[in-house]
């Protein structure tokens, strides 16, 4: 399995009735690698990353992991792979705590386990130590998280999925709403989340945090893959320009040259 892509989709096509969402994507993913994934509203994002992660199914063409061929049932079959999501909603409920947002459905239970009784110790113990590594240095596990920074929401957020066997880090939009303090957190955990041999997709808008934290950068227009590209084999403008529509930018740009 170590020959072949993390995870993988060949000429992925999805279709809502008489609605293409997705014209044929084709990307992959390597082991401790982080993939940004670039595309205007509408380019297909959202509907590829319920595809990867469960949530559809694609019409046509077909989805990889570790070079087999999977159809996912639905999103608990993707985490069963390895295939976990952080959606911007981040899936947190903010007035519940940190340590109980963390588990949340897989308490740590104290033996006799059939009594149900939550093993305290042990979950603090493993939610301080997982946000120490990653910078968060807690208060207190059982504050609310709906007082944590936006940041540190995400952080929590993607820790969990890592300490629960993730092998692929699906990203979607966790800058989007971010100062810039808070979004330098988030671009240091993903780093240090490749650097323990995971896979991440980043998607975001933004082509200077993308190029802080990617690999390659594949860019999707309408539903379909225009190109993917190393980090040393682009530039800031070439990517913002395949991101913008590229000769579609450029004719724009000068017809409204021409009208000033």
């Amino acid at each position: 399995m170590a020959d072949f892509p993390v995870i993988e989709a060949r000429d992925v096509k999805k279709r809502f009735g008489p609605v293409v969402a997705l014209a044929g994507v084709s990307l992959h993913v390597d082991a401790g690698e982080v993939l940004c994934l670039l595309g205007d509203n509408g380019a297909g994002k959202s509907t590829l990353i319920r595809t990867l992660s469960g949530v559809h199914r694609p019409t046509e063409g077909q989805i990889y992991v570790g070079g087999q061929a999977v159809d996912f049932a639905g999103p608990r079959a993707a985490l069963d792979c390895g295939i976990a999501t952080v959606h911007q909603n981040l899936a947190l409920i903010p007035l519940m705590s940190i340590l109980r947002n963390f588990f949340m459905g897989r308490e740590p239970l104290r033996s006799p386990k059939a009594f149900g009784f939550i093993d305290m110790q042990s979950a603090e113990e493993i939610v301080r130590e997982e946000l120490m590594n990653i910078g968060i240095d807690l208060r207190d596990p059982h504050e609310a998280v709906g007082r944590l920074s936006g940041g540190e929401r995400q952080c929590v957020a993607i820790a969990r999925a890592v300490y629960f066997g993730a092998r692929v880090l699906i990203l979607d939009e966790p800058t989007s709403a971010l100062g810039v303090h808070q979004t330098a957190t988030v671009l240091r955990y993903i780093k240090r989340v490749r650097a323990r041999g995971l896979s991440v997709i980043f998607i975001t808008h933004n082509v200077h945090h993308a190029l802080a934290v990617g690999d390659r950068f594949t860019v999707l227009n309408r539903g379909r893959t225009i190109g993917t590209w190393a980090k040393d084999a682009i530039t800031l403008a070439e990517l913002e320009q395949a991101m913008a529509g590229g000769r579609a930018l450029q004719q724009l740009s000068e017809e409204l040259d021409q009208q000033i």
